[in-house]
């Protein structure tokens, strides 16, 4: 069994306590991710995270779960295919 096929079998799950700290399951992959957020590919579609001090404090890829602390002020799934508008690279950010 390939690693994609054994990530697409977890569960999809979000935790978020006192908008702190964050715990996801059913991360495929981190496409992207500063201190104001993470944009990550989910079992069930794009995962965008936002918020201030953000901070990835583990990223386990073998059981697809990721935990970020910071203050969390929101969280947005994104259409298939809408990922790479939406996000906000550095490299954009820099070319203002």
């Amino acid at each position: 069994m390939d690693k994609g096929e054994n990530i697409n079998n977890y569960n999809h799950a979000i935790s978020l306590t006192e908008r702190k700290n964050l715990v996801i399951s059913g991360v495929k992959k981190i496409d992207n991710f500063d201190n104001e957020q993470f944009m990550m590919d989910t079992v069930m579609g794009y995962l965008l995270v936002k918020g201030e001090g953000l901070e990835l404090i583990k990223l386990d890829t073998m059981q697809g779960t990721v935990i970020i602390k910071g203050l969390i002020s929101g969280m947005n799934y994104l259409e298939e295919g809408n990922h790479k508008s939406k996000e906000n690279t550095i490299f954009n950010r820099l070319f203002k």
